[in-house]
Formats: C-alpha cells, sequence, structure tokens
C-alpha cells in the first residue's frame, strides 16, 4: 500500500483507478467514485482516504461527498497512461558541464558509482524542478567540483544507453552547457565521482569512455546551436 507522497506506476491499483476517474471529471462524488472503479464502499472509502493522506485528492470545500484532484495530485495524474491506469516513465532532463580552463583542457570525471562505473565524461547533474538550465549548470558545477564559471547553454543532445542484449539502460535528454574563465579550487573527489583537467590526448588514454564524450567536445568547438539524438551500446557485464 502507497502512502507516502512518492507515488508511482507500482501505486494500489484501485488508487490508479480513483486517479484516472478524477483525471477525467470536475469533481465526482462518492457514489461515482466507488461505481466508475468496481470498489466496495469499504474499499473506496479505505482508498480515497489513502490518496487524500497522500494529498492527491480533497474534498470539495462547501460540498456534500464531493472530491476533486489537488494540485499536486493534478500534477501526478496528468502522467497516467490512461489506459493502462500506469504514470509513463518518462526520460531524465540533465546538464552537461563542458568547462575549459586556460590552458585548453576539460573539466572530465570519472563515475566512481553504478552504473557506468569507472567511465570517464563531462560532469552532468539533473535539472531540478523550476531551475533555469544555467541556474542548474551552476549548481551541480559548485556541488560536483567546487568550481564557478561563466556558463552558456550550446544545444541538446537525446542519449538513450542500451546493454549489448539491446534492454534500454537510460534515455536522458542533455543540455550542453560551455563554461568559460573557471574559478575556485577545484575538489578533486565528491560523492560518487573523480574530477581531473585533461587534454584531449589525456582522455584519449582513458580505457573507458562515455560514448557521446567526443561527441561532445566538437559539437561545443563549433560554436553552434544544435540538436543530436543518437543510441549507444554498453557492455551489459561490465557494471
Amino acid at each position: 500500500m502507497v502512502k507516502s507522497n512518492n507515488f508511482d506506476a507500482t501505486a494500489h491499483a484501485a488508487q490508479m483507478a480513483i486517479l484516472r476517474e478524477l483525471l477525467l471529471a470536475d469533481t465526482l462524488n462518492f457514489s461515482a467514485l466507488s461505481k466508475s472503479t468496481d470498489l466496495t464502499s469499504d474499499h473506496a472509502n479505505f482508498h480515497i482516504k489513502q490518496l487524500v493522506d497522500g494529498g492527491l485528492v480533497e474534498h470539495v470545500p462547501k460540498s456534500y461527498g464531493e472530491y476533486q484532484l489537488t494540485r499536486k495530485g493534478k500534477e501526478y495524474a496528468n502522467r497516467m497512461d490512461t489506459d493502462e491506469n500506469t504514470i509513463e516513465k518518462q526520460p531524465k532532463l540533465s546538464v552537461v558541464l563542458v568547462i575549459v580552463n586556460e590552458k585548453g583542457e576539460h573539466l572530465q570525471q570519472e563515475r566512481l558509482k553504478q552504473p557506468y562505473y569507472g567511465y570517464w565524461g563531462h560532469p552532468t547533474g539533473k535539472i531540478r524542478w523550476g531551475e533555469t538550465l544555467v541556474e542548474a549548470g551552476a549548481r551541480e558545477l559548485m556541488e560536483e567540483t567546487g568550481l564557478t564559471a561563466d556558463l552558456t547553454p550550446l544545444g541538446f543532445y537525446h542519449k538513450l544507453d542500451y546493454d549489448d542484449d539491446g534492454g534500454l539502460l537510460e534515455d536522458k535528454y542533455l543540455c550542453l552547457i560551455y563554461g568559460t574563465n573557471p574559478r575556485g579550487e577545484l575538489k578533486e573527489r565528491s560523492d560518487g565521482q573523480r574530477n581531473e583537467w585533461l587534454s584531449d590526448a589525456e582522455f584519449e588514454k582513458k580505457e573507458k569512455k562515455f560514448g557521446n564524450a567526443e561527441e561532445t567536445t566538437r559539437y561545443i568547438r563549433e560554436q553552434k546551436p544544435f540538436l543530436r539524438e543518437k543510441k549507444y551500446a554498453y557492455p551489459g557485464k561490465s557494471y
């Protein structure tokens, strides 16, 4: 039974059915909800209470027995596949930080967590709710490296990673952020990664590199807006 604020596709089928009905209506009373979801009164009452406690459903003010989705509930239910009564999985939205110093070296990062343990590439991080691209880039740069820089978004890269059996590992939209004039003291290591300034030749010597790292560098050097989509295969048993 899901009772937290973090509902997902494994939420109770009855609760998902209730959310679906409220998504497709302005308000519904208890009788209509229980009838449309084929629940007994006791079961409908129980699951509606769970959704109310979770902050997704509320009583309509100044009404008798009417329910509606809260703002949070609307945002959640709007991601629902109404044919399957499940929440659709969506790609991650992240930034890639291409930071260059006065020597022309790139800030590269070795990933020290799963998946892709030991792979090298530019620092990345998720874009948080309400952040602009530059704000997300500045926050991730400071958190992971201790640096600040002059940041400019240049384009988007849609990257799909598959294992050698054809299974989709990750689906990510990456906004490439170009950074110059880095300032501060570099944190050589933070939680889950290690940072180094590397020349192109030094980066090439790394055994494990993300498939888009070299292309990312080329896009940045061209200094032109772009949108790219590409699939990459990684050994499924290497991580």
